[in-house]
Parts: C-alpha cells; structure tokens; sequence
C-alpha cells in the first residue's frame, strides 16, 4: 500500500516530467526524490517512469497510476480539510435528547439560531425521560439533553436553563374551566380523578408531581396513567380526569378541549436542564450551550 506522500512525489514527477522541477516544487532536494520514486516503483513492481532518453517520460502503467494518484490526494486533502472543519465546529452529526415538554421556547429558537450558525450540521433529536437521557449522555448516545433536573449524577454536567410552574389542566366542560385567567386553588381538586405520569415514564417528573398535591394537602387520586405529558392531555381531552403539567404546554396550540387555570401558589417550579458529559470540549456541543445560553459559557452546575 502506498502512502500519500509517495503519491505527491510521484505527481509532482509526473506533471512536471522533471525531477529538478518537481523537487524544487516539493521544496527538497533532486537525489532523495529519485531514490523515493526508484523505491516506490521497487515496491509496486513495475515501471512507472521511462528514463532512456534525455527527458523523462510516464509509462502506459505510470498514466494510469498517475490519476489513481490524483484521487489518493485529492482524497486525503478532503479528508483533512473535513477533519479541520469538525474539529472548529463546522460540520458533523449534533444529538439532542429531549423531554416532550421541552419542545417548545427557548428550545425551537436555540435549533433555529443553531441551524443557521452551523448549516452543514446534522441536528438529530431524540426523545427521552431525565433517566434514559443521562443513561444516554453516559454510553455517548447523545450529546446534549434538554431534560428536568436530578439527583447529581457522576461524569455529567447539569446547567439550568428554563424554569416553568405548574398550571391546572381540566376539560372545557369542567364546572372550574370558567375563567382560565383567575389562579384557583389546587386543593380544589382533592376529590377528583386525575390522569397520572407513571414513575417510570419519568422518575423526578413524577415524584415533584406528586410532592406538589401533598403540599396542597392531599393525595391524588391517579385512576388513568399515561407515560407522556401529550397523553396525558388527551386523556384529560377525554373528561376522564384532571392533571398537572407545566405551563409552557398550555401555551402551546394543541387541538384540545382543555382549559388551563394557574395555580393560587405558583412556587412550584418545574425546571429545564442542559445536560452534557463532564469536561466535554466537542465544539458542536460548546456551540450549542453557547446559542442555548446567550451569554459566556461557566454558569454553575452540578454533577
């Protein structure tokens, strides 16, 4: 197998029919380029140049194997010039891991911003609970999760972006659907069926959930389960039951019957994290929490 540089010198030859020449063009010496040609034509078995005469001349096999040269270069130059490009961000596959309720602002305006910084970039988003994503993130499935917070996590980076409260999420129909713009009472709810998260859909999800109807005094009763918040809706949709969801879904246009009243306490905070491995460097990555950020990279984390 011959090497890339063996293909230039052998071009340079070939092009210019003069060892002088192409040694000067090399920007070395005359004999090392006549002894690297005699090598490379050792080393294949054939003859690539004729030196009879007073000028040197390719052979049938030195113009065949000229432009399998030209190809060997071209492609290592192309190789190179994509090697430089990823490495300053510029090209390459970006995996984002995300919540469903993470699809909305500030997230559709950091893909749109980023996609326009970086157009030859493959975005690849995948949907995820906060477990799966930080499994993810370990095993380099993906780059980047847009995911709720957790308990720290070993070799991760956790950088809080977005935080939201929870609103009430009942059918039009409901006797409390009247004025969507007065906060009402959670405890309200106490007596009704609620259409629930199941824990394992996502764990912290759930839990601060469940933590926000105790403070409010009581337990719900979660008759329906769903494993999205999308399901969840439409369920809710269906009059089988309330729920809570964080409101940023309700600002979103879904073809629901559903009313959505704020809550009398709002400092129940549902939060949104940048989640990225540990002293990661990866440009894409650095771009992404850069636009993601819209200020200088170094905000506290966790993990």
């Amino acid at each position: 197998m011959i090497e890339v540089r063996q293909a230039r010198y052998f071009l340079a030859v070939a092009e210019t029919l003069h060892f002088g020449r192409a040694a000067e063009q090399l920007g070395m010496s005359q004999p090392p380029l006549s002894q690297a040609i005699l090598q490379l034509e050792r080393q294949l078995g054939v003859q690539l140049l004729d030196r009879t005469g007073r000028r040197v001349k390719l052979t049938e096999t030195g113009r065949a194997f000229a432009e399998e040269c030209r190809t060997l270069v071209a492609a290592a130059q192309h190789a190179h010039e994509v090697a430089t490009q990823a490495g300053a961000g510029l090209v390459g596959t970006l995996r984002v891991g995300v919540v469903t309720s993470a699809l909305s602002e500030p997230l559709l305006s950091t893909l749109a911003e980023f996609r326009r910084a970086r157009p030859r970039v493959e975005l690849q988003i995948m949907e995820v609970d906060t477990g799966v994503g930080q499994e993810a993130i370990g095993r380099h499935e993906i780059d980047i999760a847009v995911i709720r917070p957790s308990a720290p996590v070993r070799g991760l980076r956790m950088r809080p972006w977005r935080h939201d409260q929870f609103v009430i999420a009942l059918p039009r129909q409901h006797p409390l659907a009247g004025d969507t713009s007065k906060p009402i009472d959670l405890s309200r709810f106490a007596d009704e069926p609620w259409v629930w998260l199941r824990r394992e859909a996502s764990p912290d999800y759930h839990d601060q959930l469940m933590a926000t109807c105790r403070r409010a005094g009581f337990t719900p009763d979660a008759r329906h389960l769903a494993n999205s918040i999308l399901t969840q809706l439409a369920m809710v949709a269906c009059s089988l039951g309330v729920t809570l969801v964080p409101n940023v879904t309700a600002a979103r246009s879904f073809d629901h019957p559903i009313a959505y009243r704020p809550l009398t306490d709002p400092a129940d905070i549902v939060e949104l994290s940048l989640v990225t491995r540990s002293g990661t460097h990866e440009p894409l990555v650095q771009e992404f929490l850069r636009i993601a950020s819209g200020r200088p990279l170094g905000a506290a984390h966790r993990g």
